[in-house]
């Protein structure tokens, strides 16, 4: 493998101890989550009596779980 494409598929996997499928997976379940969230966020502006704290202790967790990657 040439070392530019180690770089593009690899490095960042490995620099947070993972593999790429690894990865792959878990990048896609983070995408996932944000989405929703997004959703979440998105009826919680015009409706502001629902999901009043859902966002934010979901962002906040989710920020945990990436630091915890590191």
């Amino acid at each position: 493998m040439t070392s530019t494409f180690k770089k593009i598929f690899f490095e960042h996997p490995a620099e947070i101890g993972e593999g790429y499928f690894e990865h792959q997976k878990n990048a896609f379940k983070i995408s996932l989550k944000l989405l929703a969230l997004s959703l979440i966020v998105s009826i919680h502006a015009i409706f502001p009596c629902l999901f009043s704290n859902t966002g934010s202790k979901q962002i906040k967790q989710l920020n945990i779980n990436l630091n915890k990657r590191k």
